[in-house]
């Protein structure tokens, strides 16, 4: 099994909270990961009907049915639950006595936050990282086959072929999780939204866009976009809020949480497809930029990632914010090293006052260096943040 690097910072914060919680995307690992950090924790799945019909009508005892621990998997389903376990831990003063996981970010987090404030450690987890993959059996040896193939555990660790993986878990994404969060009447015409939003990977999100090209109101798109967020399928960057005396945009950029699904929704199925898509650039960043954000979740670290642009079309592509400095990061695709990648990086550091010795140029090539101008990293070297 390969070792997930979020275990360690699990285990440790157990001995401080009375309750973990671990959200991230459907199969992407949360209960292997669970059961793998607390083998001595009793399991439920409140997806299984008989268990979740036993936590309602006697959620007492369900959550006494173990002396060691409870792993409660999918516990958004019986949300009278949480005001029980606030009860419990309040009790007990037990520190990891419940660890909670789910796959709806949104519905979990709403009860959190209503019962068990000040009392539970949040995590989220990604599918696997190219880290995780690093000097294993999956390892891949080029940044291409990790986009087209994606980072889902099952792919892996079952040897599941993208073109049957992908196309399952959107449809069971559809079926299952949309109708739980949201009614949506048409889900073939929710499908082609998040078609649209996969061909839009890297750019600025413009709902007039979208709306127009889906035949949808722009408070669908709102609500639409909301799902997938809440389902861990995309999320948004921000624009970099200092203005450095220059008009700035101010409309946030669309990425997916794994290229694998975002390549099967663009018809992409192999590396040699990728190679020569219209989409393999933006695709590439997506994938730098999800690498680098698994790295903070991993540590059990919410991520402050920005991107900047102004009105005159100069843009960097990630800025990493850790309080006290910011390290602006272009990337490109190109397999080979050239003066032109460096020309916004160059423009950002003048105008910011920034120093390029924090500036970073990831590129699809091999070559690690570190210039004046900025730090180069191939895409399997990426710059470690702490």
């Amino acid at each position: 099994m390969i070792q997930r690097h979020l275990t360690e910072k699990i285990q440790f914060l157990a001995t401080k909270f009375p309750v973990i919680s671990i959200t991230g995307p459907r199969q992407s690992g949360k209960t292997t990961l669970a059961q793998a950090a607390f083998p001595g924790y009793a399991y439920a799945n409140l997806e299984n009907l008989p268990t979740r019909k036993f936590a309602k009508e006697n959620p007492e005892e369900f959550l006494t049915q173990s002396e060691t621990g409870l792993i409660v998997d999918e516990a958004q389903y019986v949300p009278e639950l949480f005001s029980y376990i606030q009860v419990r831990v309040d009790e007990t003063r037990r520190n990891g006595e419940y660890i909670l996981s789910g796959s709806q970010n949104f519905l979990l987090m709403e009860k959190i936050t209503q019962s068990l404030a000040g009392r539970v450690a949040i995590f989220h987890l990604l599918p696997f990282s190219m880290k995780e993959l690093k000097g294993t059996e999956f390892e891949l040896a080029s940044p291409l086959e990790y986009i087209s193939k994606g980072f889902y555990p099952r792919i892996y660790d079952q040897d599941v072929p993208v073109d049957i993986f992908y196309p399952s878990y959107t449809l069971t994404y559809l079926e299952r999780d949309v109708r739980l969060i949201q009614n949506v009447g048409d889900l073939d015409l929710f499908r082609e939204f998040v078609e649209l939003c996969a061909g839009r990977i890297g750019q600025l999100f413009n709902q007039s866009s979208i709306a127009n090209d889906a035949g949808i109101t722009h408070p669908t798109v709102k609500k639409w976009l909301s799902i997938l967020k809440t389902g861990f399928q995309v999320f948004t960057l921000r624009p970099y809020h200092q203005n450095f005396r220059k008009r700035i945009v101010k409309t946030p950029k669309l990425y997916f949480y794994d290229t694998g699904l975002a390549c099967s929704l663009l018809g992409i199925q192999s590396p040699g497809e990728l190679a020569n898509h219209w989409a393999r650039g933006a695709l590439f960043e997506n994938f730098i930029i999800v690498e680098l954000m698994k790295q903070f979740y991993n540590r059990g670290r919410r991520p402050r990632f920005y991107f900047w642009r102004d009105k005159t079309g100069h843009e960097i592509d990630l800025i990493v914010d850790q309080g006290t400095t910011i390290h602006p990061i272009e990337i490109k695709s190109g397999t080979t090293l050239n003066t032109s990648f460096f020309k916004n990086l160059d423009y950002f550091n003048r105008i910011s006052e920034n120093d390029p010795k924090l500036s970073y140029l990831v590129y699809g090539g091999s070559e690690n260096q570190n210039r004046s101008r900025a730090n180069v990293r191939g895409w399997a070297s990426l710059p470690e943040f702490t």
